[in-house]
């Protein structure tokens, strides 16, 4: 069976680790036709906005789409094409696996767990205004809504239920923020009485960075809004081995885009050394959602075969945080193709290594319900 997939290749390292993906998804023999579409600084050269219509249409129109980064600038210029891609195509659940895959130098080995993020709402959706005229003060609104606390909420259980997953923790800040932080804590608490076989509990968001820092291994499924999930999703992608290893996907009303945690490191840009596997499990994770497990187990095997080999792998797993060996770092491009090769070798008869099926694909499980 053949998909159609939206491909946005991104900014700065965008292009090198999208076709670095595009290598490793070829090697698993699944037909993938790409519709390529331009988003952010290169859409703004060519069409003077860096969010063109004719990227929203290809991901309705398809519903899969591999997106690379991105950049935001920090301060000034284009608000984050990110934010409004979420916003307009209703993108509500953002889902960040933290597998630790790293290799030998990880700091957490038992590190396997997803973070499920609201990602429409709350501080992070960019509703802010200038106090007064003189610019001297500046207020951001936290919209937190009971549709949207319920749907995330619901997400992250169903997600639970299919994955066998142990635990759903909530993360808010209800005893300062009485009011948003209240209303998510309650749609949690409501929610997780549907849900009596799933065990279920709470930390405040200061309290849960400090508990992923001493023993992440306690946690499994993590759902809370909008900015606490994109600051834990980061904590918990270096956890398990950084950035370059993490992968993630938003959901929405049968759209689903697949996108790495990282940025565009646009100083990195053109060099070939940027980490791919981030995308490349970004593909994993869409095969998944499409129901292609052969081809999806087979892409994670490979990834973490190169890296446990390390003998090809780009500059930041060949670091001696990540091996306790001299390892010469490799291009990006040399990753993809190690990758690829191992793709169709690999034995998927043998015990697959811990955190293989924690990916959070396989389809929307709030739409699934």
């Amino acid at each position: 069976m053949g998909y159609r997939v939206t491909l946005i290749p991104g900014d700065g390292i965008g292009p090198e680790v999208t076709t670095a993906a595009r290598t490793v998804a070829a090697a698993t023999g699944v037909a993938i036709d790409w519709d390529v579409v331009e988003a952010g600084e290169v859409a703004i050269q060519r069409s003077g906005t860096p969010l063109p219509d004719d990227v929203l249409a290809s991901i309705r129109k398809n519903e899969l789409a591999l997106k690379g980064p991105i950049t935001t600038p920090i301060g000034s210029g284009f608000r984050s094409v990110n934010v409004a891609l979420r916003q307009q195509l209703d993108l509500y659940a953002s889902v960040r696996p933290a597998r630790a895959i790293a290799g030998e130098g990880t700091r957490f080995p038992e590190t396997d767990l997803i973070v499920v993020r609201e990602a429409t709402e709350g501080l992070y959706a960019g509703v802010e205004h200038w106090v007064d005229r003189d610019h001297s003060a500046a207020e951001t609104i936290n919209i937190i809504t009971r549709k949207a606390s319920d749907r995330i909420v619901k997400f992250a259980f169903e997600l639970a239920k299919r994955e066998h997953r142990r635990r759903v923790t909530a993360v808010h800040k209800a005893n300062i923020m009485k009011t948003t932080g209240g209303l998510f804590q309650t749609a949690f608490r409501e929610m997780s009485a549907k849900y009596p076989d799933i065990p279920s509990d709470e930390r405040l968001i200061d309290n849960m960075c400090m508990q992923l820092a001493k023993k992440p291994e306690e946690y499994d499924v993590i759902v809370t809004t909008n900015l606490f999930g994109d600051i834990l999703s980061d904590l918990c992608a270096g956890l398990a081995g950084g950035l370059g290893v993490a992968p993630g996907a938003l959901y929405g009303e049968g759209l689903a885009v697949f996108e790495p945690v990282h940025g565009s490191a646009p100083k990195y840009a053109g060099q070939d050394r940027a980490d791919p596997v981030a995308e490349i499990l970004c593909v994993e994770m869409l095969l998944r959602h499409v129901g292609e497990t052969e081809a999806a187990n087979r892409i994670f095997r490979a990834v973490w075969e190169t890296i446990a080999e390390k003998k090809v792998v780009t500059y930041d797993l060949a670091l001696p945080g990540y091996t306790t060996r001299p390892v010469p770092p490799s291009a990006c491009s040399a990753m993809a193709a190690e990758i690829a090769r191992k793709v169709p070798l690999v034995d998927l008869d043998a015990p697959l290594p811990k955190g293989a099926a924690a990916a959070g694909g396989g389809g929307d499980p709030a739409l699934e319900a």
